[in-house]
C-alpha cells in the first residue's frame, strides 16, 4: 500500500504567483515545496539583458530548467550550452554552474527544483537585497543555510567577456 501523501490540486494561472525582486534576476513562486510534501518546487526567473548568475553549486537539490523566452546560456562544470524557448537542461547537485542571458532581449526560465524547499532561498535573498545588506557574512550565512556554495571558476571571466555580461556581485 502506497502511503505517500497525495498533493492537493493547485492551479496557478499565467502571470500569478508571489514575485520577489532580486536585481536582474527575480523569482515568481509557482509551486512551493510545502504544496508537494517536499517533493518539488517550481520557480520562474526573468533574465535581464547582461545578467549572469553567480556560479554556485547545490549540495541538496537538482535543478531542471526550461527556457520560456530569450536565449539562456548554461555552464555546469565543463559543459556549456545556449538554449532558446523550449530547451531543457538538468543541473545536477554537486556541479558548479551559472546561467546567463546570452541574447539582446530579456529571457525567462522555469526552474524545477527537486526536492522542494530551496525556493525559500530566493525569498530570503530578496529580503537581504531589499534591506541593502552590505555585510558579506549575511550572504555567506544564507548560502550555508541552504547548502549552497558560491565560487569563481576559471570559466566565468571568459563567459562574461564573450557575452558582454555584468559580473555577478557575490
Amino acid at each position: 500500500m502506497n502511503t505517500t501523501p497525495i498533493p492537493p490540486l493547485i492551479v496557478m494561472p499565467p502571470g500569478e504567483g508571489l514575485t520577489v525582486d532580486i536585481p536582474g534576476f527575480g523569482a515568481t513562486f509557482k509551486l512551493w515545496g510545502t504544496d508537494t510534501h517536499g517533493a518539488v518546487s517550481l520557480v520562474e526567473h526573468p533574465f535581464a539583458v547582461g545578467l549572469v548568475t553567480a556560479p554556485h553549486l547545490h549540495s541538496r537539490e537538482d535543478e531542471y530548467s526550461i527556457v520560456l523566452e530569450g536565449e539562456i546560456g548554461f555552464r555546469s562544470d565543463d559543459a556549456e550550452t545556449v538554449l532558446g524557448p523550449g530547451g531543457y537542461i538538468v543541473k545536477p547537485r554537486g556541479q558548479m554552474h551559472a546561467m546567463w542571458n546570452a541574447g539582446d532581449v530579456p529571457g525567462r526560465i522555469i526552474e524545477i527544483i527537486i526536492p522542494g524547499g530551496f525556493e525559500h532561498y530566493f525569498r530570503d535573498l530578496a529580503e537581504l537585497t531589499a534591506a541593502s545588506a552590505t555585510d558579506r557574512s549575511a550572504y555567506t550565512e544564507l548560502a550555508a543555510k541552504y547548502g549552497l556554495t558560491y565560487g569563481h571558476p576559471d570559466w566565468l571571466d571568459d563567459i562574461v567577456e564573450r557575452y558582454g555580461l555584468t559580473p555577478p556581485s557575490h
